[in-house]
């Protein structure tokens, strides 16, 4: 072999070694580049499934949140009927009682006036009705008045005392409608016993 090829030869040997140098470094660049890569991607990956199971519980509660209030809401609007049922039988049974178990109820919510004086109104439906002592029991429970016998029209059970600009709404619509959060109270404690 000649001197030039001797040195052809040589820059080949140092030229591949060079090369595979630098094939070697750029293995190792790119594996070191795509680790990195990979850890981030695993990184992102492991932050966006934390966010996930986040937004996912948050949803979770919000929802289990939403269905409680609404269940409650359901609850208490079957609860106010089932009252205002209750309230309505009040009602209709206090109206219907028999005459003379109506009018001692009629006296006992008079009695709760104290000593008051005026003219008694009943409806047209008890003006029909009114036992003939009714003025006599009406003094009786403290109440001095007479008794018009022009019925009004406003009243379907119970009486209205007046006197001058005064007047005492004692319908048993008015006494029940006054008192009541005390018959919800009562109504809801015999309704939904636990």
């Amino acid at each position: 072999m000649s001197s030039g090829e001797k040195i052809l030869s040589v820059i080949r040997e140092d030229s591949e070694k060079t090369i595979e140098e630098i094939k070697n470094q750029s293995k190792a660049k790119c594996s070191s580049i795509i680790e990195k890569a990979k850890a981030k991607a695993d990184e992102i990956i492991s932050n966006a499934e934390k966010k996930k199971a986040e937004q996912t519980e948050k949803l979770t509660k919000a929802s289990k949140s939403r269905i409680e209030l609404e269940k409650r809401n359901i609850l208490l609007k079957a609860k106010r009927k089932e009252i205002d049922k209750a309230v309505d039988a009040v009602l209709v049974y206090m109206s219907e009682l028999e005459d003379k178990q109506y009018f001692e109820l009629i006296y006992k919510f008079a009695s709760t006036l104290g000593n008051k004086e005026g003219i008694v109104f009943l409806g047209e439906r008890d003006i029909k009705r009114v036992p003939e002592d009714f003025e006599k029991k009406l003094s009786e429970s403290g109440i001095k008045a007479t008794l018009s016998m022009i019925p009004d029209k406003s009243i379907k059970t119970g009486f209205i005392l007046k006197n001058g600009d005064i007047e005492d709404n004692m319908s048993f619509e008015s006494v029940i409608a006054e008192k009541r959060e005390a018959v919800e109270d009562l109504i809801n404690r015999e309704l939904f016993k636990d």
